[in-house]
């Protein structure tokens, strides 16, 4: 009983002193990171290719595979499949998963390492596109704070295609439809269930 009343007055002290840190972490941050709007012109590097005059693909050449697809073009059960995978709260949260991040401080609290990094699809958009892949602090409350303006600036759809056409998936493949292509032979959007699960 004691232990609770202990708990129940240190609480609200621990709450603005989170308070206060994520406010003072923001001030310092924010006038650090880049434009959120460039996301909407960004080009992605695609490979030349080479057809012949019946209009087959004989060759690419370039250091990266990539093939964008507007989200219109992406086979709804792949982002289903790609959802339930990755970020199952995608369409509902804004930018960031509140308790996806708690299980990752109470990982790093309980085992001193840090495992899981909580990261939403927006999170992973924001750190592919705009910083590093070093695991600090400073990086994961950049990837936050871009998170929630990348959301407050692009749609749900505009998100999603932008991780769909960037993420590496190995044998210089960028972008899942480069992918598909690469591991299947084909375009994603001829690609059975069980082959679009095995992508995502």
């Amino acid at each position: 009983m004691k232990l609770s009343r202990i708990v129940l007055r240190l609480l609200p002290l621990a709450l603005c002193g989170g308070l206060m840190l994520g406010s003072g972490t923001y001030l310092y941050l924010s006038p650090q990171l880049p434009s959120v709007e460039i996301l909407r012109d960004i080009k992605l590097q695609t490979p030349m290719r080479v057809y012949t005059r019946e209009g087959e693909l004989i060759g690419q050449f370039g250091e990266q595979k990539r093939n964008p697809l507007p989200y219109s073009r992406i086979p709804p059960q792949f982002v289903q499949a790609l959802l339930a995978a990755e970020d199952d709260g995608f369409f509902s949260h804004a930018g960031i998963d509140v308790m996806g991040l708690m299980r990752a401080v109470s990982e790093l609290v309980l085992t001193g390492k840090k495992g899981s990094g909580g990261s939403t699809l927006t999170m992973q958009v924001a750190r592919n596109y705009f910083l590093t892949l070093e695991r600090t602090f400073t990086r994961k409350f950049k990837e936050i704070l871009l998170s929630l303006e990348i959301e407050r600036t692009l749609n749900k759809e505009e998100i999603f295609e932008l991780y769909f056409n960037r993420i590496f998936l190995g044998h210089r493949a960028y972008g899942f439809e480069a992918a598909a292509q690469v591991y299947y032979g084909s375009n994603i959007g001829e690609l059975n269930l069980a082959q679009l699960a095995m992508l995502a």
